[in-house]
């Protein structure tokens, strides 16, 4: 038996990447699972693999766009529908695009990062702990990034959003500590996902580097010289889902190879 055994946990942005890896390590320990997305075939792909990987609990997929308030709210809703609760909560997704410094940056790109990132995890949360006040449990898990603790050139749009998805995990932390609730946030430094072969080149770009260079310049910034992988972010998560982080909140958790300084 998985020690997640009987939790429900609902991971954006699941059908790839460190949500992937994320979502595969508490199916593993006997969580039920949804996983998010807006690719229904990417969808339907990852269920299959999750569900044959031999781990305890049921998988689900939820299309939709987190971009959007709607689709945020849905996937909270229909998790709960499926399977009568919500105890853990990984808003995963996130990004950005058109990358350029803050002289060239539009609105859009601006818009594009913050909804992207930061209102989507708002969202969620929100509608999350809706649920998880009520039960008296819960383990909300955001998704920042490296850029939330530290400023990079080029990238603005991405680093504003990740500083705030840190504030508000702070702020909830402090709103619901006393009621079984931790709220965490992950801060993985670079790892090469299909996320990031889409988006590196055009912020390789607007730094004036390849994206070979880009991926360089992540590892050199480390302590140990490499990039992380995604198996290294889903064992952090993994640990703050369990009972054994219940002493762990309000706390920005860095998995960088010790690139930043806090």
């Amino acid at each position: 038996m998985g020690f997640l055994e009987g939790r429900v946990a609902c991971v954006t942005g699941g059908t790839r990447g460190i949500g992937f890896a994320i979502a595969k390590a508490f199916q593993r320990e006997g969580a039920d699972v949804v996983i998010n997305g807006r690719d229904p075939a990417k969808g339907s792909q990852a269920v299959e693999e999750l569900s044959g990987s031999g781990g305890g609990g049921a998988v689900e997929f939820v299309a939709g766009d987190v971009k959007l308030r709607s689709d945020c709210e849905a996937v909270v809703a229909q998790t709960v529908e499926r399977f009568g609760r919500i105890d853990i909560l990984v808003p995963n997704a996130g990004g950005g695009s058109n990358y350029a410094p803050v002289v060239d940056m539009t609105d859009e790109a601006m818009a594009e990062a913050l909804d992207w990132s930061f209102w989507h995890t708002f969202w969620t949360v929100r509608a999350a702990l809706k649920h998880m006040i009520p039960n008296g449990w819960g383990r909300i898990i955001a998704m920042s990034s490296v850029e939330g603790k530290m400023g990079k050139p080029g990238i603005a749009s991405y680093v504003v959003a990740k500083h705030a998805v840190c504030g508000l995990t702070k702020s909830v932390a402090r709103e619901v500590g006393t009621m079984g609730i931790t709220v965490n946030a992950l801060c993985p430094g670079a790892i090469e996902t299909d996320e990031m072969r889409a988006q590196g080149p055009s912020a390789a770009e607007s730094m004036g580097i390849t994206y070979e260079e880009l991926l360089q310049t992540f590892a050199n910034e480390s302590a140990i010289k490499r990039l992380n992988e995604v198996e290294d972010v889903a064992a952090v998560a993994l640990l703050l889902a369990s009972d054994a982080g219940s002493g762990i909140t309000g706390s920005l958790i860095s998995i960088d190879g010790g690139t930043s300084p806090y």
